[in-house]
Parts: structure tokens; sequence; C-alpha cells
């Protein structure tokens, strides 16, 4: 009977999901990646960026998506505001390179403004706490190529130059749409400033 049930106990801890994404005041991971900005392939480092000021890390599940091809779209259109503050954007998925290049040079998403950057193995989104979901297999983006990896949960991050999260925007967990995530980011990284939130 022991036997049993500490079988059932120690299957119970195996079944106990990640941890939840980070929150407002844990320490940000470091990391480096290969990106894609205006089509071209760069390196992208968290902790050369912060050296600038807060960095928006928004990680989403696909290029040439619906949600994902709004919220690039949104954030390339806000660039200037985010500038303004003194903050900088990193898109993460576990796009391929060949699939950034071709979504961050696209007028209509990324539109040369913003970097996304590649995390093929999930190690980034793993660091920050992140789930990943399977496509449906044979499932298309926008452009009716296949997509061939799998999808992290859409959360958006705000990260101060000390490496702490000011803010943690999830999907799931606010109900809060792609084109919001900007919106309440931006008002994020206004404020950090010393800006309100809806000033220009």
């Amino acid at each position: 009977m022991r036997r049993v049930l500490l079988g059932i106990l120690v299957c119970g801890v195996l079944t106990i999901p990640a941890l939840a994404a980070l929150k407002q005041g844990d320490k940000a991971p470091d990391f480096s990646a290969k990106a894609s900005l205006a089509g071209k392939e760069v390196d992208f480092s968290l902790k050369a960026a912060l050296k600038k000021g807060p960095v928006v890390v928004y990680f989403y599940p696909s290029t040439f998506t619906g949600g994902c091809n709004l919220e690039a779209h949104t954030f390339a259109e806000n660039k200037e505001e985010f500038d303004a503050a003194g903050a900088s954007i990193i898109g993460v998925s576990r796009d391929s390179i060949t699939r950034l290049n071709a979504f961050s040079a696209d007028p209509q998403y990324c539109a040369g403004k913003i970097a996304v950057a590649s995390d093929p193995d999930g190690a980034i989104a793993d660091s920050y706490g992140l789930t990943k979901t399977n496509p449906r297999p044979g499932m298309k983006d926008t452009r009716g190529v296949e997509i061939d990896h799998d999808f992290t949960e859409r959360t958006t991050f705000v990260v101060t130059p000390d490496s702490r999260i000011a803010a943690t925007l999830s999907t799931a967990d606010d109900k809060i749409n792609p084109a919001e995530h900007v919106e309440k980011s931006l008002a994020v990284v206004k404020q950090l400033a010393g800006a309100k939130p809806g000033a220009n």
C-alpha cells in the first residue's frame, strides 16, 4: 500500500505544471539571440539594450499569423513613442531567422522598425516561465506557408535598466488582445520615463 501511495505522490509531483510567467519585481533573465531588423540578421543582447533604457520584451506565437501580425504592426506604428520614452522593443518567437527576415522587413508588420529574435528551442521563453503549445498539424500562416515550429504563449515584459520586470502583460491572465499589449507596455515605459501615460 505504501508503494502505491508513494507512486501516486511521485506521479503527482511529476505532473505539476511549470512555473508561471515571471512577475513584476522578478529579475529578468539575460539573453542573447540572433534577431532580424529590416530583413537583416543582427545580434541582440538584452544586457546591451538595457544600458540604453527600458526594454519591452514581447513573446508571441508565430510570425505571419493574425494576432502576431496585428501586434507587430501596432508596435511599429508606435515605435517613435517608445523611442521618446527611452525604451527599445524586441519580439521573441520560435520562428527561424529566415521567417523573421521576411517578417521584419514587411511594411505591413515590423516595417523595418522593430527587431524580432529567434528562440528556436524555446530556451529564452523557458527562462521567463512561458509555456509552449503545438500548432495544429498542417497549420499554415497568412501567406499559406506551413508553420513548422512550436508556439510560445503571448506575454509581454517591460524590463528596467536594472534587469527588473516592471510589468508582465499576459493574454492568458489579463485577457488582453495583441494590440493592448502595445498600449499597456507603452503606458508603463512612459511612467518609467516620468511622463503621463496619455502624453505624446
